[in-house]
């Protein structure tokens, strides 16, 4: 069952689209309650006619057939210009200086927004476990997901950054999970595929990254997970293929 509804997202001044997936049990069982995952990307997640390359994750597929119970919550992206990379990026960047200038350094409002007040609505509407929650993204949704973790640890105890845009912010993420308290992460799930290029970062830059990252993150956090996927590119299609994977490693 899915719903959704627009939601302000206060420190940016911007309206965004949220949209929750419940799972079959919700409405049979009220005394039941459930995890919560959020996600980024949300229009990308569950159905391919909303997807912005018409290939979703599918991942309300996959849960209809599995054991797995838990409330999704896909928050959509900018969709304005570049302003993704600007939400999406915890710090400024000169990656991209030629072509669009400075972008990124809205991560920490966006992510504060989603922890102060897009949780508590979510967890006063839905019959949710507020102490269990974790979050998921994929790209520079995977960059985010693990600048959340660092700096909400208590908050999103499980983690999946998936062929994550590390080298956005690459010093900046890896000194911050050198200074980050990870022991409440329950799980961290990160990987890369052997064949992912954008713009003008190469498959080598790709996988060097989430190994340089995951390097730090394995003496951080006891279940950690890092997977290279051969031949694996960089869109919704490749990363539909491994929602078995990451889901069955997070929650079963």
């Amino acid at each position: 069952m899915f719903e959704h509804f627009e939601v302000t997202i206060t420190p940016l001044n911007r309206k965004r689209m949220v949209r929750i997936y419940l799972p079959k049990s919700y409405h049979h069982n009220e005394e039941k309650s459930y995890p919560v995952l959020y996600m980024h990307d949300g229009q990308n997640l569950f159905k391919d006619e909303d997807a912005g390359f018409g290939v979703a994750w599918g991942i309300s597929d996959f849960l209809e057939k599995s054991t797995i119970e838990l409330i999704v919550v896909g928050i959509d992206c900018n969709n304005e210009g570049f302003k993704r990379l600007d939400e999406y990026g915890p710090w400024k960047s000169q990656v991209f200086h030629e072509l669009l200038g400075e972008t990124g350094g809205e991560g920490k409002d966006y992510i504060d927004f989603i922890v102060r007040e897009l949780k508590p609505l979510i967890d006063e509407k839905y019959r949710t476990k507020p102490e269990d929650t974790s979050m998921a993204g994929s790209s520079m949704g995977g960059l985010i997901s693990t600048y959340a973790a660092c700096t909400y640890p208590h908050v999103f105890r499980k983690i999946a950054s998936v062929s994550s845009a590390y080298w956005f912010n690459q010093a900046e993420i890896e000194d911050l999970i050198k200074q980050s308290d990870l022991s409440a992460i329950e799980k961290f799930y990160l990987d890369i595929g052997t064949h992912e290029v954008t713009e003008h970062i190469d498959c080598k830059r790709y996988v060097e990254s989430s190994e340089a990252v995951y390097s730090i993150l394995k003496e951080k956090v006891k279940n950690c997970r890092f997977e290279i996927i051969d031949e694996a590119v960089h869109n919704e299609a490749a990363w539909k293929k491994r929602v078995p994977t990451i889901f069955s490693y997070l929650f079963s």
